[in-house]
């Protein structure tokens, strides 16, 4: 059997996964990171992506995160997401009205915040739209 290492994710809602790994690849702000058992103690912001789950009783979970932290210490990686949505999940018709709906906002910002608060809901809905075409 592979070694393994536990993984938890948790939404501002509820813990969404935990389950034990054989690797974790995560969207580190800086990049990818593959994390495997034994893994150096590391902090990282996330970037919006796919956190990519090589379950150890075989199978793998994919899960679309919009920001938060990934920290690995003691042989257990545990991710705080801001959002987190399984990417089996995505509803691709809601999440492209939801695109069009930002980018309206986003035409139509006024302020500087405005037009923030629409790029950021724009580039998540694309984002989504983006991992759900895998």
């Amino acid at each position: 059997m592979a070694e393994t290492f536990g993984f938890e994710l948790v939404s501002p809602e509820k813990l969404l996964l935990s389950v034990q790994a054989e690797m974790v690849t995560v969207p580190g702000e800086a990049g990818d990171m593959g994390i495997l058992p034994g893994h150096a103690p590391v902090i990282s912001t996330l970037r919006l992506g796919v956190i990519e789950v090589s379950k150890a009783t075989g199978g793998e979970e994919r899960i679309f995160v919009a920001g938060g932290f990934a920290e690995m210490s003691n042989n257990k990686l545990t991710v705080l997401a801001e959002e987190a949505v399984p990417v089996a999940q995505i509803d691709r018709a809601k999440t492209e009205a939801k695109l069009k709906d930002a980018r309206e906002d986003l035409a139509d910002a006024k302020t500087d915040l405005a037009r923030a608060k629409a790029q950021a809901a724009a580039d998540k809905f694309q984002a989504m739209l983006d991992c759900a075409a895998w």
